[in-house]
Formats: C-alpha cells, structure tokens, sequence
C-alpha cells in the first residue's frame, strides 16, 4: 500500500507517494516562466500539484494514467490543498499497487440497477415505459451505468455513481411528486433517468476519471438529446408533443443558462427535476467532503461545487451535548433537594 493518500494529506506537510496523473499541462506565470501543472488522484480523491522547476525531462515521459512518485509540501492556496513538487519520476510496476489507484466502488449496482427496472416497470405511460425499458435491457448501456461515474469530481464521483444518482433522483421525484397531484410522474421520473444520460458518452471510466473527446466537444446535455433522440426514432407511434417534453427536461435540467441549459425549464416537471436533481447533487458533494475529513476544529477543506467549507455538525453538537450534559448533572443536585422537601411536606399533609 502507499505512504500516504490524498484524504490524508494536511497542510504543511512534507510527503514521498505514489499518485496516478488524471491531468496534466504547462502552463506559464505572469512573468512567462514555464511551470507544470498537474491533477493527482488515487482512490481517495485528487489534488492539484505543480512543479516549479525542473520538470521538463520528467515531464517528457509523464503522460494521463501515468503512474509517477513524487516528492514535495502540501501548501494551502485560498482554502484549498495543492503539492508544491520537488521531484517526480515515472513509478515501476512493482512499487505501488493499482488498486490504489482504483476509485473505491462501494455501491451494489446489480441493485441498483433492478431497482431502476422496478421503477420503469411502474410507470403508466406505456410509450415512456417502453422508450426506458428498451434503454436499460441494452446490455451496453447497463454496463457503462454500472460503472460510470455521475461527474469527473464533483458529485457522485466513483464507480458506479451516475447509477445511484438516478435512483437517488427517482425516489425523490416519486415521493414530491405525491404533494403535487397535478404533476405529471411519469413524464418527471422518465426525466430523472434520461437526464444525464449523456455522461455514459462524456466521460472516460478507464483509470482516472475524465472526458472523452467528444465529451470536450458536445458535453453530455447535447450527446443525451442526441441519444434519447434515437431511441424514439426505432419506437413506432412516439407522440411528438411527448418527445419534445421529455427532451426539453434534458436540456433544462441545469436550470440556468450560466450553468450550461440552452433553455430554462419552462412547466413544473422540469422545475422539479431541475431543483431535485441539484439537491441530490449538493447533498452527495457535502457527503463527500464530509467523509474526506475535518480539521481539528470539524471543518471541512473548501469545497468547489459547493463554494465552501462545511461543519461536521454530529461532531460540533457531539461537544455542546456532552458539555450540556454535565451542566445538567451539576445542577441536577440541588433541584433534587429542593424537590424531595416538598414531596415530603405533601405526603404529611
């Protein structure tokens, strides 16, 4: 096993480790100065890294999934970790073990997947549900599900995510869809699972996470239009208004233009879909910084999809109750005193 993985890394500290490069790129200071810069991961997470000087040799034979060792610091840049590298080099074979390299795949996807059958299964449309059954019985597409990732780091982030963010979706799309009676559930489920997927086409699952090329190019709202698209084409009898709906919750689910809608979601299932999908989304981020680690005051590194750092707050109420609790054992005393008293002067009465 390594030194030392990226959840362990704390600021200030000097290291010696093996990482998988998931990015790598020169880039040039205001003053023109080459530097390398590059992302770091193994199955923990990843760090930004950068190396000053030196590197040119070293970086002629470090390419993506390149397995290196590196010596350096970790620092701290306006809240957030990077490693300041003093030496690199391509690791052998025989220093690390791949799989710490290997995001860790936690999730039964075979359950995850008969449950989303399930859910399909349940749905009244019988034009949705054979558009969705279709898709899934594809043995292509449930083995990218069951291991594609939601995004490359910002939620969902492992093996097999993309899939537990679905059925995340649809569980909460079915129970908020009960407290509004005049949604459409079948047209908000059929969305919650088309909505992304696109990323099966956009990102690579092989070593590190990342984008294909066409992913780069068209990003995954467009390839999933594209491919929902297809799918109606081989069905007979799609109704138009139905096709352009559901494609319309593909393209809005972002909910703004600054985040990559090319429209604003326009009648109430895409407003559902787009407020439950960025809440699943959020709460697996905040989980995920969370279960990174705290500092010695229970708060988080800075998290970028959601702009700040978070309190551990079991951990911060843990103190107030215990603190609490012995406060109310001093005080206890006393009124235990005050009380018996009076039961007494009670009972003689």
């Amino acid at each position: 096993m390594k030194p030392v993985f990226v959840n362990d890394l704390a600021a200030n500290q000097t290291i010696t480790s093996f990482f998988l490069v998931s990015e790598k790129e020169t880039r040039w200071t205001r003053e023109g100065k080459p530097y390398l810069r590059l992302e770091l991961a193994d199955r923990t997470g990843t760090i930004e890294a950068r190396m000053w000087e030196g590197f040119e040799a070293a970086a002629e034979t470090i390419g993506r999934n390149t397995v290196v060792k590196v010596q350096g610091r970790v620092e701290t840049y306006r809240g957030r970790r990077q490693l300041i590298l003093e030496r690199i080099r391509v690791a052998d074979p025989g220093e690390y073990e791949p799989a710490d390299f290997q995001p860790l795949a936690h999730l039964d996807v075979d359950a995850l997947y008969a449950r989303l059958n399930e859910l399909v299964a349940g749905i009244g449309d019988p034009h949705l549900r054979a558009l969705l059954e279709g898709l899934l019985a594809d043995p292509a597409v449930a083995s990218r599900l069951k291991q594609a990732p939601a995004a490359k780091s910002l939620h969902h982030a492992y093996p097999g995510g993309l899939l537990e963010h679905i059925v995340n979706l649809c569980e909460l799309c079915r129970s908020v869809a009960l407290r509004y009676p005049e949604v459409n559930a079948d047209l908000l489920l059929a969305g919650a699972i088309l909505h992304d997927i696109g990323k099966l086409e956009e990102l690579r699952c092989e070593g590190s996470f990342g984008y294909t090329t066409e992913g780069l190019l068209l990003g995954h709202i467009v390839q999933g239009l594209a491919l929902v698209r297809r799918r109606i084409e081989a069905l007979e009898n799609f109704p138009e208004p139905l096709r352009v709906a559901l494609e319309h919750m593909i393209v809005s689910h972002h909910g703004q233009y600054e985040f990559g809608s090319p429209r604003l979601p326009m009648f109430p299932e895409a407003l559902l879909l787009h407020y439950l999908d960025d809440l699943d989304s959020k709460m697996a981020a905040a989980r995920a910084s969370l279960a990174a680690g705290t500092d010695e005051e229970g708060w988080t590194a800075r998290n970028d999809a959601l702009g700040r750092r978070l309190l551990d707050l079991s951990r911060y109420l843990g103190g107030a109750a215990e603190a609490a609790a012995q406060a109310g054992e001093t005080e206890a005393a006393p009124q235990q005193e005050r009380v018996e008293p009076h039961a007494a002067r009670s009972g003689e009465a």
